[in-house]
C-alpha cells in the first residue's frame, strides 16, 4: 500500500511539473547531433573480473523526434573471497539493451525508454519517462524522471526457485549557470524496492561449537521494503584557457540504517587543439545495514541476517586518470569533430567489520578484509 501511494503520488507530481514546465517555454532548442558510441569496459579486483563491449546509436528523423538505442555485454568471473568461502567460482554472461524516443517541443525535452537485462538466473526489465526544460533565458534547466522497475529472480540448479522485486524512483534536479565561469546542479532521488531483495546465493556464518571448524552457514534474509533517498550538489569552475575544475557531493540513506557519502574532485586540463587530459579522486564511505554482521552468535539469531559486504561498514578512495582525443574532421561527418577516449580507475576498498574468512586468525578473528581493483574503459564517439 504504501508503495502504491508513493507511485501514486509520484504521477500526480510529475504529470503537474510536466505541464508547468512547459508552459515555461520561450524559444526552441535543439536535439544532440546524431551520433554512434562504441565502448570496451573492464573491471579487475577482489577475484572478479567484468568486460565485454556496448554500442549506442542516436538518431534524429525530424528536428523534434529523435531515437536511440543501445546494447550492453558483460562477461563475469567471479573468485572473490565471499564466494569461494561458501561455493565455488563462477563465470556468466549478461545481455542489456536499451530502447529509447526524445521529443522536443520549444525547449522541452521529453523521453522515454524501455530496458531490458538478461542474466541465466536474473531477468530486469524496466521503463522511464524524462522530461527536461530550459528556462529563464537559458540560465536554468530542470529536469524530472521517473521509472519502475520488474525483476524476476532464479537459482541455478534449482528449477523450483523464482521470486519477483519491484523497484519505483523519482527524481528531479536543477542545473543553473551561476557566472561566466560558473556552473552548480543539485539532484535528488527516492527509491522504494519491494520484494525478493536478497541474493539467493548468499549464507551468513554463525557461531556452532558441534562442528570441528566452529563455525556454519545459513541462507541470507533481507526485509521485502527498502527505501532510499539520495541528494547530490556538482559544480564546475571553468578557467581562462580551456581547463577546468569540477566537484561533487553526494549523500545517501535509506530503511536499512545505511548511511553514504561520497565526493569527488577532478581538473581537466587540454593540451593544443585534440587532447585533454583529465585527473581525478573520488572517496567513499558508508555505514552498515541494521541487520548485518561478519558472524552471528547462533543460528537465527534475528529476523534479518545479511553477510554481503557491501551492506557493511566500509570505505574506498578513487583515483582516475583519462585522455580524450578529438578526432581529425576528415573522420566527422557533421559540425561535431568526432572523438575517442582512455580512461582508468584505481580503487581502493577497505572493509572495517568484514573479516575475511579465507585467512588464518581463528573464526571471529581474522583479519578485516580489503583489496584494489582496476576499471579501464575505452570509446569512440563518432558524429553523423
Amino acid at each position: 500500500m504504501a508503495v502504491t501511494n508513493l507511485l501514486n503520488k509520484s504521477i500526480k507530481l510529475f504529470t503537474a511539473l510536466l505541464v508547468s514546465m512547459t508552459c515555461l517555454s520561450a524559444q526552441a532548442a535543439v536535439l544532440d547531433p546524431d551520433r554512434a558510441d562504441v565502448l570496451y569496459h573492464s573491471y579487475e579486483g577482489g577475484g572478479m573480473t567484468i568486460d565485454g563491449p556496448s554500442v549506442l546509436l542516436r538518431k534524429k528523423t525530424s528536428e523534434s523526434v529523435a531515437f536511440t538505442a543501445y546494447y550492453y555485454l558483460d562477461s563475469i568471473s567471479s573468485a572473490s573471497v565471499d564466494v569461494i568461502s561458501t561455493a565455488s567460482a563462477y563465470t556468466e554472461k549478461r545481455n542489456e539493451g536499451q530502447f529509447g524516443v526524445e521529443y522536443l517541443h520549444d525547449k522541452t525535452l521529453m523521453s522515454f525508454n524501455l530496458r531490458q537485462s538478461d542474466e541465466d538466473d536474473y531477468l530486469a526489465q524496466s521503463f522511464s519517462i524524462n522530461v527536461s526544460q530550459d528556462t529563464f533565458g537559458d540560465l536554468t534547466n530542470l529536469n524530472l524522471g521517473l521509472s519502475y522497475g520488474d525483476n524476476e529472480i532464479k537459482r541455478n540448479g534449482d528449477d523450483l526457485f523464482e521470486e519477483q522485486s519491484e523497484q519505483y524512483r523519482i527524481r528531479a534536479g536543477i542545473n543553473q549557470i551561476l557566472t561566466r565561469n560558473l556552473t552548480a546542479s543539485i539532484n535528488v532521488e527516492a527509491i522504494a524496492d519491494s520484494g525478493y531483495l536478497n541474493n539467493p546465493y548468499r549464507t551468513v556464518r554463525y557461531v556452532d561449537n558441534s562442528v570441528p571448524s566452529g563455525v556454519a552457514y545459513q541462507a541470507e534474509v533481507y526485509p521485502e521494503t527498502r527505501n532510499s533517498f539520495a541528494a547530490k550538489l556538482s559544480a564546475s569552475y571553468f578557467l581562462p584557457y580551456r581547463a577546468a575544475l569540477f566537484f561533487h557531493y553526494r549523500h545517501f540513506n535509506d530503511s536499512w540504517e545505511i548511511t553514504a557519502s561520497d565526493v569527488e574532485l577532478g581538473y581537466r586540463h587540454p593540451l593544443g587543439d585534440s587532447l585533454e587530459l583529465e585527473f581525478k579522486v573520488r572517496y567513499y564511505q558508508q555505514t552498515q545495514a541494521e541487520f548485518y554482521s561478519d558472524l552471528f552468535p547462533y543460528r537465527d539469531a534475528q529476523n534479518y541476517l545479511a553477510r554481503d559486504k557491501e551492506l557493511s561498514d566500509f570505505s574506498d578512495i578513487t583515483y582516475g586518470i583519462g585522455i580524450t582525443y578529438q578526432l581529425p574532421a576528415s573522420v566527422s561527418f557533421g559540425d561535431t569533430r568526432s572523438e575517442a577516449s582512455l580512461q582508468w580507475d584505481y580503487i581502493d576498498f577497505q572493509y572495517n567489520n568484514f573479516r575475511d574468512p579465507t585467512a588464518d586468525g581463528g573464526v571471529g578473528n581474522e583479519p578485516f578484509y580489503g583489496f584494489s581493483a582496476n576499471v579501464i574503459r575505452a570509446f569512440v564517439s563518432v558524429y553523423f
